[in-house]
């Protein structure tokens, strides 16, 4: 019985009923047709309505999920172009070569993924021969973010087209030899075919959303018109789990980005099992999708499907495909005729009178094989209606079968993700199913053959012909042949080797103060991307906002509250900064379709990401990876970095470990410059690097990491002499000797030398003098721009030896001859500046900030660790009376001098 005080619906609402009486009459229509015809006749005709109103762009909340159906019905489906006999073909010779390189590859226990592709082969085959534009189309071509378990099937059609021989697929998963294939699609590893790295779950959606993005910016800011541009990602299922795979929706939607599009594939197999078991995950995948913005297009059912929604007069079946759980339609798949009919049309009786009507066959082809996902029509009129959407990005879900075409023994089992090879009596079985001119001979000792049918055959013309009208080979990558930048003016890097006298200027500061010198430059100006994660006022460069503007595709709709001051906030939609807002994974998915333009857009631009060092690499450094594997260049910025300098924000903002996880990185270059000269040296050395004249040996696809601090203090200038910008690029130099610090060490002092990198250098310098003045101890100070780079020079110095090379490691070259033995220092773990120990012929000692962070004052922080200055000295000392040089109660005494 309903409660007469319980609130009813309509009076949540607050608009006022102007025709409470026209209200009604709705109402009590509902009610009828709920009573006469039942109430899923009722939910049927609201769904239409609501999709009319919708339609009409009457503004009512969204309908997020529709029925299990396709989106285009089949009367509405546009005519295939091309020739689907040929397509067919194509594809078959794909999915056999696809299962027979992995099947062939496993006598050597490499692996591989055969699944994937079987039920995924008509949604890339529909789209190479119908959409994906390649390289020579207008502005860039397409962007393919293909799935990574799905890499087997594009080598096959490379293989097809003549881009790959039967030795590499031979060589799937074997690299060593130096003529194999990546296991999955690595630009790094085979960089004239693959354009994105997508195996790490979830990266590749994100990265997707924030590559259409930026061909947006560039086309705004009037670099390239890549309007013309589509992106494509790939996807499974069960991916859509990952946290990453919908952390953009919502942008992508909100910034109109109908030149993207996903294709899901739902098979709806996870890796171990059903993706949804007792749910539906089509349906889940469409609400979030809808809910967000998104054009959302389903193409569920193949056409064998369309007799069975005819004979539905009474919406039953409709109702069944609602109601049947993913894992019990992945076991309709496996089932005889008779079991589908009993538990699928046996459960109404309506459904029960429409089963008489058909046979075992019709039953089998329509469960076991017709899926919207399968058939080139099907697909081709959900790309269709994708590419021509606007004002909105489109998901394409399309059911399929994982394992379609490999047999019974693999179509739809939980185990064929882990299932890497047919028998051959399996491939035979295959053969006949795909019609292909295979014959028993061809298996010579039970080994699977490859196919193909000529290379002047009439499939492989059609598929280049094809291939030819798009644009060229896809999927490709290609650096164009581009003049090297040329280099910023010296006057932007040389400002600061003059120092900054009595001025306390942070090495974050002195950072952003370069920039500002560099986006004025006339010529590289302008390729400069700036990227922060809503942290700019933080990092001083509010600056750049009235003067580069914020990137916004609707420009500024609003007055700013500050319009004001001089430092406003200016969006424009030509407007070079990209301030993401609170999000790391966002940032660096702008960073890598920023640092990859080279290649993608054939335009090099230069980005700087700078964020707060301890969001950086613990965060998202799986990305980092992603950027490295993608060859991106640009800079890396943790700011506010190191475990003692940003003390109030406690346990997990300390920062004494992002040079760690930076050094497990090939690609990223780690420095922790002390001083603002560093910084400008190291930038410039690096635009050269990335973006100019490399050097004979040097790879240019490398990024750079710094790591900038927020602790004012006067910036010296830089030291005369020679080789001091090599020691900086290379990791170390020394700073001042005792003698040239005006210390006056005594004749026969006791000497030892001291290194340190970043804020700690700073440390090192007041020990160097409390040694002098207070215990008469020379010291030499070395500043340690790069730990991690001098470990790899090092590394490559012991490679030489085993090959007969005699290299002495530059570390080892540096320190040569110093006296006395070495004590380093950073603000990190001790592990960092330990990485070059082995290499250093004096006695070895480091200092760090080992441990959880805490909260306190800087010193008191640096007391805790045990790094302040006064620890240095007493670390010093004890270093030099290990070796007699002190007596060993001045240990002792310093401690309590100090209150150590």
């Amino acid at each position: 019985m309903t409660d007469p005080n319980a609130i009813q619906p309509s009076e949540l609402d607050q608009l006022p009923d102007r025709d409470p009486e026209e209200t009604a009459e709705w109402q009590a229509s509902l009610d009828a047709v709920a009573k006469a015809a039942g109430p899923h006749r009722a939910a049927y005709l609201m769904r239409r309505t609501l999709e009319r109103a919708e339609g009409n762009g009457i503004a009512l909340p969204k309908l997020l999920e529709t029925d299990y159906v396709n989106t285009i019905p089949t009367a509405a489906e546009p005519g295939l172009p091309g020739d689907p006999e040929m397509e067919a073909r194509i594809t078959a010779w794909n999915r056999w070569n696809a299962a027979a390189m992995v099947t062939r590859g496993s006598k050597y226990g490499v692996g591989g993924h055969i699944a994937t592709f079987a039920s995924a082969a008509w949604l890339y085959e529909t789209g190479f021969n119908h959409f994906f534009k390649g390289k020579e189309a207008d502005g860039s071509g397409d962007q393919l973010y293909i799935q990574g378990h799905a890499s087997p099937g594009i080598y096959a059609r490379a293989f097809l087209d003549g881009r790959l021989d039967e030795h590499q697929l031979d060589n799937f998963r074997r690299e060593s030899g130096g003529n194999g294939l990546p296991s999955y699609p690595h630009p790094r590893r085979l960089p004239w075919l693959w354009e994105f790295p997508t195996v790490s779950m979830g990266l590749g959606p994100l990265s997707a959303i924030y590559q259409a993005r930026f061909n947006r910016y560039l086309t705004a800011r009037g670099i390239k018109d890549v309007s013309e541009s589509h992106v494509w990602a790939f996807l499974g299922d069960g991916e859509m789990d990952e946290p990453e795979s919908t952390a953009a929706l919502a942008l992508a939607s909100r910034e109109g980005l109908d030149n993207l599009t996903f294709v899901i594939n739902c098979n709806l197999q996870r890796l171990d099992g059903p993706v949804r078991a007792n749910f539906k995950i089509v349906q889940e995948l469409e609400a979030q999708f809808r809910g967000a913005g998104w054009n959302v297009v389903k193409s569920l059912w193949g056409n064998a499907w369309d007799e069975l929604f005819q004979l539905d007069t009474t919406g039953a079946l409709v109702r069944r495909l609602r109601e049947v759980p993913d894992a019990q339609v992945q076991t309709y798949q496996t089932r005889d005729a008779a079991y589908i009919r009993q538990d699928f049309f046996g459960k109404d009786p309506a459904l029960v009178e429409m089963a008489k009507l058909l046979s075992d066959d019709k039953i089998l082809e329509c469960f076991h094989l017709s899926r919207g996902g399968h058939e080139a029509r099907k697909v081709y009129a959900a790309y269709k209606a994708a590419v021509e959407f606007k004002g909105a990005p489109t998901v394409i879900l399309a059911q399929t079968v994982k394992g379609h075409t490999l047999g019974e023994g693999f179509a739809s089992k939980n185990a064929n993700h882990q299932m890497k090879k047919l028998s051959v009596d399996e491939f035979k079985t295959m053969r006949d199913l795909l019609e292909l001119p295979i014959k028993d001979s061809d298996f010579v000792d039970g080994v699977v053959p490859y196919g193909h049918p000529g290379a002047d055959s009439p499939e492989v013309r059609y598929l280049q012909e094809r291939r030819a009208a798009l644009g060229g080979p896809a999927p490709a990558r290609r650096v164009h042949p581009v003049t090297p930048l040329p280099a910023p003016a010296e006057k932007a890097f040389a400002s600061f080797d003059k120092g900054s006298g009595t001025q306390n200027v942070a090495t974050t500061m002195a950072f952003v103060r370069l920039i500002k010198d560099l986006v004025r430059d006339k010529e590289t100006g302008k390729r400069w991307v700036p990227i922060v994660p809503d942290e700019a006022r933080t990092f001083g460069m509010e600056s750049l906002f009235p003067s580069l503007g914020i990137y916004s595709p609707k420009g500024q709709t609003y007055e700013p509250v500050d319009r004001d001051q001089l430092m406003y906030y200016k969006e424009a939609q030509n407007g070079q900064i990209l301030n993401e807002g609170i999000t790391e994974a966002g940032s660096m998915a702008d960073f890598i379709a920023a640092s990859t333009s080279y290649a993608t857009h054939g335009e090099a631009m230069i980005p700087f990401y700078i964020f707060y060092s301890m969001f950086g690499w613990q965060r998202t450094a799986d990305q980092m990876w992603q950027l490295g594997d993608q060859l991106g260049r640009g800079f890396l910025v943790g700011a506010t970095a190191g475990r003692t300098t940003l003390t109030g924000e406690g346990l997990q903002h300390a920062d004494g470990h992002s040079p760690v996880i930076a050094a497990t990185n090939p690609a990223a270059l780690t420095y922790d410059p002390a001083f603002a000269y560093e910084v400008a040296t190291i930038v410039r050395d690096g635009i050269r690097r990335m973006y100019g004249e490399a050097a004979p040996g040097e790879d240019p696809n490398v990024f750079y990491y710094l790591t900038v601090y927020n602790e004012p203090l006067p910036q010296p200038a830089k030291p005369s002499g020679l080789g001091i910008d090599e020691g900086i690029v290379k990791g170390l130099y020394r700073f001042n000797t005792a003698e040239s610090a005006g210390l006056s060490p005594v004749a026969n002092a006791p000497r030892i030398q001291l290194l340190g990198s970043g804020t700690a250098i700073h440390w090192v310098l007041k020990a160097q003098r409390m040694l002098a003045e207070d215990w008469g101890v020379a010291s030499d100070v070395w500043s340690a721009t790069s730990w991690t780079e001098l470990r790899r020079d090092a590394l490559e110095a012991d490679a030489g030896l085993l090959r007969g090379e005699e290299r002495v490691p530059y570390v080892r070259q540096a320190l040569h001859g110093a006296e006395g033995p070495v004590l380093a220092v950073s603000d990190y773990m001790r592990q960092v500046p330990d990485q070059i120990a082995q290499w250093v012929e004096q006695d070895w000692s480091s200092l760090g900030a080992d441990g959880f962070g805490l909260s306190d004052t800087r010193e008191g922080a640096r007391r805790h660790f045990g790094v302040d200055a006064e620890s240095v000295v007493v670390a010093a000392l004890a270093q030099l009376a290990r070796r007699g040089e002190v007596k060993a109660t001045a240990v002792k005494e310093a401690r309590e001098k100090y209150g150590l």
